[in-house]
C-alpha cells in the first residue's frame, strides 16, 4: 500500500517508521529539511517542501497514493492537505490528526477527511474506560461520525450479564467486536457468554446507541 505522510514531526516519524516496517511504501513530507532528514529508514522516501501546495503533493506522489495521512502541529495546514488530497487527487483515504479538540467539528467531509483523530479526546476516552463500570464510553468515531466505537464495563446490575451474545436481540447496526476480561481478550462467538466485569467494546452504526445502552447496561441508562 502506497502511504503519503504529512508531517514530519515525532508522529509523522514514527508512523512512518512503523508502517514502513510492515511493507508498505511510505513517503514523508515536510518544508522543514531538518525534521525530514531525521528518518533513516531504508523503504521511507522524504521529500522537502509544502504539503500545502499542489506540487509538492504531486511530488511525492499523491495520484498514486492509498491513504494520506495529514499529522503536522497545525490544524489549519492538516484540513488543507486533506481537502487537496481528496479533491485534486482522489486519494481513497484521508486521515488527519486533530491538535486542538476545538477544531475537531470541522474536521469532515466537506474538508476531504475521512478519519480524524483528536489526541486530547482519546486520552480522555482511555481514562474514562479505565474507571467507568457500567457506563458507555465512546472511544473512537468513523465515517464522519456515522459509526463509533464504544466500550462498557458490565456492571452487576447489566441484563447482559450470564447471556450469550445470540441472546442479547443486539441491533444489526451493532457487533461486537472484542471482551477483555480477566486481562485477555476474549474473541466473541455467537455463543460466547458475558460475565460481570466483562470490558465489551462495540461497534455502532447508525441511530442504535440507546438500545446498546439499554441491552448493555439496563433500562435505566441514559
Amino acid at each position: 500500500m502506497k502511504i503519503v505522510i504529512a508531517g514530519a514531526g515525532s508522529v509523522g516519524r514514527y508512523m512512518a517508521e512503523q508502517l514502513s516496517s510492515t511493507g508498505n511504501q511510505v513517503t514523508l513530507i515536510d518544508s522543514d529539511a531538518s525534521a525530514v532528514s531525521r528518518i533513516n529508514v531504508s523503504g521511507v522516501t522524504t521529500a522537502v517542501g509544502d504539503a500545502c501546495e499542489l506540487d509538492t503533493l504531486a511530488k511525492a506522489g499523491l495520484a498514486e497514493a492509498d491513504v494520506v495521512a495529514a499529522v503536522t502541529g497545525d490544524d489549519e495546514d492538516n484540513l488543507v492537505i486533506s481537502l487537496l488530497a481528496k479533491q485534486e487527487f482522489a486519494v481513497p483515504r484521508v486521515v488527519a490528526r486533530v491538535n486542538n479538540p476545538n477544531n475537531e467539528w470541522m474536521f469532515n467531509e466537506m474538508w476531504g477527511v475521512d478519519v480524524s483523530v483528536s489526541t486530547p479526546h482519546l486520552l480522555t476516552a482511555m481514562v474514562e474506560e479505565a474507571v467507568s463500570v457500567g457506563s458507555l464510553v465512546r472511544i473512537m468515531k468513523f465515517e464522519h461520525g456515522k459509526a463509533q466505537l464504544a466500550e462498557v464495563t458490565l456492571a452487576a446490575g447489566s441484563p447482559a450479564v450470564n447471556c450469550r451474545i445470540t441472546d442479547l436481540g443486539l441491533p444489526r447496526e451493532t457487533t461486537i467486536v472484542a471482551i477483555m476480561r480477566d486481562g485477555h481478550v476474549v474473541a466473541p462467538q455467537a455463543d460466547t457468554p458475558l460475565h460481570q466485569g466483562d470490558e465489551v467494546v462495540v461497534l455502532m452504526t447508525g441511530d442504535c446507541e440507546a438500545d446498546v445502552r439499554r441491552i448493555l447496561i439496563g433500562a435505566s441508562a441514559s
